[in-house]
């Protein structure tokens, strides 16, 4: 009974602590086609809003290759990433809403972009793309 009495108290008291967590579902922007030069923005909505600790990637795939790791933590630059391509969104104010920015998109930029969601759930390591 005491050992009832501590967890009811627990989750009266310190709500924010816990969280049920689900499938993580994530819904992109459609095709996009674009002029060389012209300024190209794809969005990524997460279902369920980030945690300080979940990623949000964003990969570029072209025909017969494997996807190459452009933005990481939503807005930093993987090594080699040319500087046209920016992340924005944020996970530490628990937003879901992210975008990747191509300033001056170029014709070697053709191919598939996909975000990459990370989430812990239940301690473990939940990807969605």
């Amino acid at each position: 009974l005491k050992c009832e009495i501590y967890i009811i108290l627990i989750l009266v008291f310190f709500p924010p602590f816990f969280q049920c967590r689900g499938q993580i579902t994530v819904t992109q922007s459609p095709s996009i086609t674009a002029q060389p030069g012209q300024e190209v923005r794809i969005n990524c909505k997460t279902s369920s809003k980030m945690n300080n600790g979940d990623e949000l990637a964003w990969y570029l795939q072209k025909p017969g290759e494997a996807p190459k790791l452009l933005i990481y933590w939503a807005t930093n630059r993987f090594t080699g990433t040319p500087s046209r391509f920016s992340g924005s969104g944020s996970n530490i104010d628990h937003g879901n809403d992210f975008t990747l920015t191509i300033s001056g998109v170029q014709t070697e930029d053709t191919g598939d972009y996909y975000c990459l969601s990370g989430h812990w759930i239940n301690s473990k390591a939940v990807l969605t793309q």
